[in-house]
C-alpha cells in the first residue's frame, strides 16, 4: 500500500513535466514566426515576396536605400512631414511619367457654344404655280439639282389662257389705237378734222396703253419673263394653257409636294428649292457668353464624324433673348462646296475670348487635387514630391500657375495622376498597417 501511495505522485510529476515540454516547444515556434511580421517582408514589383525579404526591382527614382525594411511607393515619414513618391524605372515607363521645365507660355482662353446647321434662308424658295390647273408633267424629284430657269413641272391652266388672250387682245388694240392717233394727228395738223376728233384719238391711245401694260404685268405676275411675253404669238395649239414652273436659281430640290395629274391651286406649295453651296450655323448664346460674341468675331465650327472643321465669322447677333430658351442667336455663314455641312447637324463653335502671355503655364493634367488643394509633382531626391500651387486662368488644355511652381523648376508634366494614386494608396496602406 505504501508503494502505491508513492507511485501515484511520481506519475503526476512525470505527466506535468511532459505537458510543460510540449507547451515550451509550441511557444518557441510561435516566437520564431512573429519575428517575420509585415514590416520585415518586402515585395517585388509584381507583389510577390522573396524568400530573403529583399526587393529585386531595378534601381531608379523609386529604388529604396540599401538596408531598408520596407519599399513604400510613397514615403509619408519624411523629415518635415513631406511626401515623396518613389518609382522604379519600370514604373516610370508603365505610368507614362514625363517631366518638363516650368516656364512661360501663351494662354488662349476659349468658349465652346452649341449650334445647329440650317439652310441659308436667303437662298431658299417655296415654289407655287400662281395659277390653278392640272399637273401634266413632273420633271424633278427630291434630291435633284437644278439650274436657274430649268423647268420643274408643267401645269395646264385655263387661268393662264385667259391672261394670255387678254394680253394679245390688248396688244392688238394698242397697235390700232396708235395707228388711229397718227392719222387723226395728221388730219388735225392739216385742219381737215376738228380738234375734238384729235383729242378723242389721243385719249383712246392712252387707254389702250394702260390696258396693254396691265395685261402684260399680269403675265409677269404669273411667272413669265420678258422674253417669254415678247415671244407670245398665239399660234401654238397649247401655248395658251401651258404653264411651266421654273427654278429661280441653281440649287437642290429639298421638298416636293406634287404628283402627276394632281389639281393644284395658285398657292399650292409644289417644290422647295435651296442653294446649299452656303449654310447658316445658328449658335445659342447664353447670358454669360454674350459679351464675347460680336459681329465679325472669328469662330471655328466642329461637327466631328469625319467633317473637317471650318472657320467663319459671326454675321448676325440677335438683339432679343428667347423667352423659352433664355439665349440669343448668333449666326455664322459657312461655305459648303462639298455638301458636308448638312442642315440639321448639331455642331459646336469655339470662340477665343482671351490670348495672353503668362509667366508659368503647365498642362492642365499636371495639376492634381490632393488633400483639398492643388498640387504639382516636382523632382526631388529619390522621387517626386507634391508641392501646393495656386492656379490662375486656364483653358481646356493648359492652366496658369500663379504661385508655388517657379519658372525653371522641373515638374511632372505627364503621369501626375498616377503619382497622386501612389500617394493615396500608400496612405491607405500605411493607416491599415499601423491600425489607425
Amino acid at each position: 500500500m505504501r508503494l502505491r501511495r508513492i507511485a501515484a505522485p511520481a506519475a503526476i510529476i512525470v505527466l506535468a513535466a511532459a505537458f510543460a515540454l510540449v507547451l515550451g516547444w509550441r511557444g518557441g515556434r510561435g516566437g520564431a514566426e512573429a519575428t517575420a511580421g509585415p514590416e520585415n517582408v518586402a515585395c517585388d514589383d509584381d507583389g510577390r515576396h522573396d524568400d530573403d525579404g529583399h526587393d529585386h526591382a531595378e534601381d531608379g527614382p523609386g529604388h529604396r536605400d540599401e538596408g531598408s525594411d520596407v519599399d513604400d511607393h510613397a514615403d509619408h515619414d519624411r523629415e518635415g512631414g513631406g511626401v515623396l513618391v518613389r518609382l522604379s524605372e519600370r514604373e516610370v515607363v508603365e505610368c507614362g511619367v514625363e517631366t518638363a521645365v516650368a516656364g512661360p507660355g501663351r494662354l488662349k482662353r476659349e468658349i465652346v457654344i452649341p449650334g445647329e446647321v440650317r439652310i441659308n434662308g436667303d437662298r431658299m424658295a417655296h415654289l407655287v404655280p400662281r395659277v390653278a390647273g392640272i399637273v401634266i408633267e413632273v420633271r424633278k424629284t427630291l434630291g435633284d439639282t437644278v439650274e436657274a430657269g430649268e423647268v420643274l413641272a408643267v401645269v395646264e391652266s385655263n387661268d393662264l389662257a385667259d391672261a394670255m388672250v387678254d394680253f394679245l387682245a390688248a396688244r392688238e388694240r394698242l397697235a390700232l389705237a396708235e395707228s388711229n392717233f397718227e392719222r387723226e394727228k395728221n388730219l388735225w395738223e392739216k385742219e381737215i378734222t376738228s380738234e375734238q376728233e384729235y383729242l378723242d384719238a389721243r385719249s383712246g391711245l392712252m387707254e389702250a396703253r394702260i390696258e396693254f401694260r396691265s395685261s402684260e404685268q399680269k403675265l409677269h405676275a404669273l411667272g413669265l419673263t420678258e422674253d417669254q411675253v415678247a415671244d407670245l404669238t398665239g399660234d401654238g395649239d397649247d401655248e395658251f394653257t401651258r404653264y411651266e414652273m421654273r427654278a429661280p436659281f441653281a440649287g437642290t430640290v429639298i421638298g416636293k409636294h406634287v404628283t402627276l395629274g394632281e389639281k393644284v391651286e395658285g398657292d399650292s406649295d409644289m417644290f422647295v428649292v435651296a442653294d446649299l453651296s452656303t449654310v447658316w450655323v445658328d449658335l445659342s448664346i447664353t447670358q454669360k457668353d454674350l459679351p464675347f460674341v460680336r459681329e465679325g468675331v472669328e469662330v471655328t465650327v466642329s461637327a466631328g464624324y469625319g467633317v473637317p472643321d471650318a472657320v467663319g465669322a459671326v454675321d448676325y447677333v440677335s438683339p432679343l433673348i428667347g423667352e423659352a430658351t433664355r439665349t440669343a442667336t448668333a449666326r455664322v455663314v459657312l461655305p459648303n462646296p462639298d455638301g458636308l455641312w448638312r442642315p440639321g447637324l448639331f455642331v459646336s463653335a469655339t470662340l477665343a475670348v482671351d490670348d495672353a502671355e503668362v509667366p508659368v503655364m503647365i498642362p492642365r493634367t499636371a495639376a492634381q487635387h490632393l488633400d483639398g488643394e492643388w498640387v504639382v509633382f516636382v523632382e526631388a531626391a529619390g522621387g517626386y514630391e507634391p508641392v501646393p500651387v495656386t492656379l490662375g486662368r486656364g483653358n481646356e488644355d493648359s492652366v496658369e500657375v500663379i504661385a508655388g511652381l517657379p519658372s525653371g523648376r522641373r515638374y511632372v508634366a505627364a503621369g501626375a495622376f498616377e503619382c497622386k494614386a501612389k500617394v493615396v494608396t500608400s496612405g491607405l496602406d500605411s493607416h491599415a498597417g499601423h491600425g489607425h
